[in-house]
Formats: C-alpha cells, structure tokens, sequence
C-alpha cells in the first residue's frame, strides 16, 4: 500500500521518458500524452481515496527506517495538491494541441510537460527538505525548456530573468538547507521538527527560517520579490503561462505552509507578524500593477500576485480557521487560475491581439467564451457563492478573531480591485459594440479549447456551491497542520 505514494511522481516521469521517443509522430506524441495525463489523473485520485480512508501513507524508500532514508509523504493535503495538479494538467495537454505551433511541440513540449508535473507531484510528496530542493530543481528545468519553446525576441529575454533569480534561489536554498543540517543533523522534516524544538541555537534557527522564507517568497512572488513573474508568465505559450500560473507559485506557496506550521512554528509572533504585513503588500501591489496596463496576459499575471497574499495572509494570522482557508484558497486559486490563463489564451488567439484596446463585441461572435469569462470573473473575485468566497471567508474571519484589522482592510479593498480588474476586460473587449471578425478561421480551433476551460471552471463552481462536502475535509486538514505532532508520529512511527 506505501508504494501507491511514489506513482504521482514515477507515472509522469516514466510519461515524460516516453512520449520523448515519440516526439517526430505529432498525432501519435498527442494522444499518447492525453491518455497518459488521464491515466495519471486517475491513479492519484485513487491514491487520494486511500488517503482519504485510511490516513497518511509513509514510503520509506530502499527499506531505510525514517528518519534515515528517503521519505515520501502523502497526507490529505500533499495528495490533494497532487490531484489538483493533475486536473490542471489533464486540462492542459487537451488544449495544448489547439495552443502550440509545429515547432513548438517538435521541441520536445510533451516531455518537459510532464517533467514539470513530476516535479510539482514531488515537492508536495517529499518528506525529505533536501529532496524538496531536489523536486524545485526538476520543475525548474523543465519550465526553463517550456519557458524558452516559440524562441521569440521577448520570450528570451524575460526567461534570461526568470532563469536567473531561480539560479539565486536555488544557491540560497541549498545552503540554507546546509546550514540547518549542521544545526540539527538531520535533514527528515519530521525530524528536524522534533529537533527544533531540543536544540538551544533558537536565534540560528530563527535566521535559518527567515532564510528559508526569503527563498520560498521569491519562487511564490511575495512583495517585493515579485517583479520577475509577470512578464516571465506572459510572453510564452498560454498553456506554458496556465502551467506556470496554475502550478509554480502555488509550490512556494505550500512550501511555506508546511514549514512554518511544522518546523518553524515556534517563532510565530515573530515571523508570522512579517507573514501578515507582506501579504498586504503583496495583495496590493499585484492588483495595483493588474490596473496599470491593457494588456490582458499581463493583467492576468499580475492577478497572480494578490492571491498569493491571500494565502500568506492565512499562514500569518495562524489559526485553525485561518489556515483552513488558505488550503481552500490554494486548491480553488490552482483550478480558477488554468481556467483563465487559458481563457486569456483563446481571447488573445482569436482577437489576434493581448491589448485590450483594440478588442470589442468579442461576446456577439464567442458567446460561451464570454459567459465563461464573466463566470471566471466571479469567482476569482470572491463572488458569494463561489470558491473564491468561501476561501476569503475564512480568511477574513481569522483574521477578525485575531483583530488583524489591516489585513483584513486590505484583503477586502484588493477583492474589489481585483474585480475591477477583470470586469473591464469583458466591458471592453466582450461586451461591446460588434465588430467584424479578426480571424473568422480560428473559430472552431478556439470552440475546440473551450471546452477543458468548462471543464475547470465547472469544477471551481462546484468547489463553491459544494462547500458543504469539501469543507469538512479543508478543516480537518486545517486542524493537522495546527497539530504538528501528528505529522511527525506518523512518520516517525512514535
């Protein structure tokens, strides 16, 4: 039964390693990529299942006792990331075919697709932190070779910038890890967990944590290490952008959570008071930076920012409730925002054009597309009774027992700014005058990659108007992450 953790991570690896060999037969790399995709969406879902029933499973691979080997670790909240993951990318390569050029999927997109998702699987998986930078690493290297396909003038220039500060990054991250080896010998998160609190080097501990959030915050785009992310997520394909926005922050963002309600949980009056002043800064800034230009990939990719203050806010103010509803904003964040990087794909394919300016009446030509836009629109914002409401809700009222009043000021404010955001471009570019169509011959591509768009949106409806039947699991996810003991039992088999 232990071993059923390891095939989120072995299935896209193995998928990866063989759609690569089948990459000249362009019909045949296609199916075999969806039908791989679905595959692996079922076994983790099944995987999910068995979490579900019978608790958090703990594969200590080679045989070697935790906390000795390696250590992969699946409880409700790893494995649910995990199945998220899998949704979005189910989604992905169904819309890629319609997405990408020749060219672009001849360079070998299929497999760096799946190396990306063995990557993101196994970050959430791992209970090893070194085998997280490991996992940073492989998703890393896959979105280097994603991020340069199209080999545009733009392209390349921002992905020399996004190269570069995870390089940074990843340097940080190692030594940090270094350090923190040196201070507690042990590199097995519920380890390390016990060992924190026995070792008397707190003020090494506390800077080795500060460290180790520095690197997380620039790979989620917290203020102000976000200024490399929304052009970086704009200029490449719309399926690379949903990959990118769907999936990578959100890994920054979970490595966070599980470290700082695990491992680094002692200091919170210190670091969870920076955690709630950054994540006002961060909603703020991002929406501010999504008002200030008409190009809609951008806009996009500045709606990234404010929803990763969101989740950091829960983690600051750092209770149950408060927890609870960053767990539901990850999971809801993850499938509104595939849904509308490849919203924001089509739009952009069939008007012929990302600025917003010179599109109008689009809804009178693409009246589905439209509708799901304004949908789309909805629920980002945080709409009653969407997922995005639900999300905020828990947020807000967290951050009202603990009378973080600025936050709270804040998190409502960028909710509005958001929605603003976003309504205008289906005033200007839906729900206009009617013009002549751009690209007449692009409409039944872009019918054809509407329907996994419906597909994710229809399951962030349900997330929402559902919440009576996802909410009790969120809680009691909430709840474990409160009680780090329970992670470190399991694992340790105390």
């Amino acid at each position: 039964m232990s071993n059923l953790i390891s095939l989120p991570i072995v299935l896209p690896l193995l998928a990866g390693i063989i759609v690569a060999f089948l990459a000249n037969n362009k019909p045949l790399v296609r199916r075999v990529s969806q039908t791989l995709a679905v595959i692996n969406l079922i076994v983790t879902g099944f995987v999910l299942y068995q979490v579900y029933q019978n608790g958090t499973i703990v594969l200590e691979t080679g045989d070697w006792i935790a906390p000795y080997g390696i250590i992969l670790v699946g409880d409700m909240l790893s494995v649910t990331l995990a199945f998220t993951t899998n949704i979005i990318a189910v989604a992905c390569v169904f819309y890629a075919s319609k997405s990408l050029t020749d060219q672009q999927e001849s360079f070998y997109f299929y497999s760096f697709f799946f190396l990306l998702i063995t990557g993101v699987s196994g970050a959430f998986i791992t209970g090893d932190i070194f085998n997280l930078f490991v996992f940073f690493e492989v998703l890393l290297m896959a979105s280097y070779g994603l991020i340069v396909l199209g080999n545009g003038k733009a392209q390349l220039r921002e992905s020399m910038k996004y190269v570069l500060i995870n390089v940074f990054s990843s340097m940080l991250f190692v030594t940090t890890v270094a350090f923190l080896y040196s201070v507690v010998g042990t590199l097995n998160m519920a380890h390390i967990a016990q060992r924190v609190q026995e070792v008397e080097q707190q003020g090494v501990l506390t800077t080795i944590g500060i460290l180790l959030f520095f690197v997380f915050a620039t790979k989620a785009a917290v203020f102000p290490l976000y200024y490399w992310l929304p052009r970086s997520y704009s200029v490449p394909n719309p399926v690379v952008s949903t990959l990118f926005g769907a999936l990578l922050t959100k890994v920054g963002i979970y490595s966070i959570l599980r470290v700082f309600t695990l491992i680094f949980a002692w200091e919170a009056d210190l670091t969870h008071t920076l955690f709630i002043y950054l994540a006002a800064f961060t909603m703020i800034f991002g929406v501010v930076g999504a008002l200030s230009t008409n190009n809609i990939k951008l806009i996009m990719a500045y709606n990234i920012i404010p929803a990763v203050g969101f989740m950091l806010m829960g983690i600051g103010i750092f209770t149950e409730t408060s927890i609870s509803g960053t767990v539901y904003y990850l999971i809801h964040d993850m499938i509104i925002k595939g849904a509308f990087f490849l919203l924001i794909g089509v739009i952009a394919y069939v008007a012929g054009t990302s600025d917003l300016k010179k599109m109008s009446g689009l809804i009178h030509h693409y009246p589905v597309l439209g509708w799901f836009f304004f949908i789309a629109t909805l629920v980002l914002a945080g709409i009653p009774p969407f997922s995005g409401f639900i999300g905020k809700l828990l947020l807000i009222q967290g951050g009202l027992a603990q009378e973080q009043i600025f936050i709270v000021i804040a998190a409502l404010v960028s909710s509005l700014l958001i929605l603003f955001s976003m309504i205008r471009i289906f005033i200007q570019g839906f729900w206009g005058e009617k013009t002549e169509l751009a690209h007449p011959e692009r409409k039944r591509a872009a019918h054809q990659m509407t329907w996994p768009i419906g597909i994710l949106l229809s399951l962030s409806v349900l997330l929402g108007v559902g919440a009576e039947w996802f909410y009790p699991s969120v809680e009691w996810i909430g709840e474990y992450l409160m009680n780090p003991e329970i992670y470190i039992d399991s694992v340790l088999k105390e």
